[in-house]
């Protein structure tokens, strides 16, 4: 089998989901090392960001706004309600589970926000705060482009 390496070359080079990847494990490595710090890390922030900003949302809603699928919603919800920072309750009537954040977890929020804010500027630093914001109209544009993907 001989692959051809410009194909190959350009695979590393221009593929949307190849740079994405390796821009969002560059990203996330940031975040980890300043949110670890409060003692969370950057997915189980954005979590509970995504659940206090939508004020006790269905797990459906949840993970549509995550962009990620219910399954892996659930799978990344399970150390959340473990710790004690989020609580799952099935609703009378509704055949939908809603995520609230417990006490522990606003405590754990709130002390979060100010590192947050700390890795977002360290971000910003490093990238340019007007090519960051024109960078979140690219990503704007890429999610609307594959939404159910």
């Amino acid at each position: 089998m001989d692959i051809d390496r410009s194909v190959l070359n350009e695979a590393v080079r221009v593929c949307a989901c190849f740079n994405l990847r390796r821009a969002a494990r560059a990203v996330t490595r940031l975040y980890d090392d300043v949110l670890g710090t409060g003692g969370l890390r950057s997915t189980q922030f954005v979590a509970l960001v995504a659940i206090e900003a939508a004020g006790g949302p269905t797990l459906p809603r949840l993970a549509k706004s995550l962009g990620v699928d219910r399954s892996t919603l659930t799978r990344n919800l399970k150390p959340l309600v473990r710790a004690d920072l989020v609580k799952l309750s099935v609703s009378r009537g509704a055949k939908s589970t809603t995520a609230r954040l417990t006490p522990k977890g606003e405590k754990a929020l709130l002390r979060c926000l100010p590192l947050w804010k700390e890795a977002q500027a360290r971000f910003e630093a490093k990238v340019g705060s007007r090519e960051w914001e024109a960078m979140l109209g690219g990503l704007a544009n890429v999610t609307a482009a594959a939404p159910d993907a």
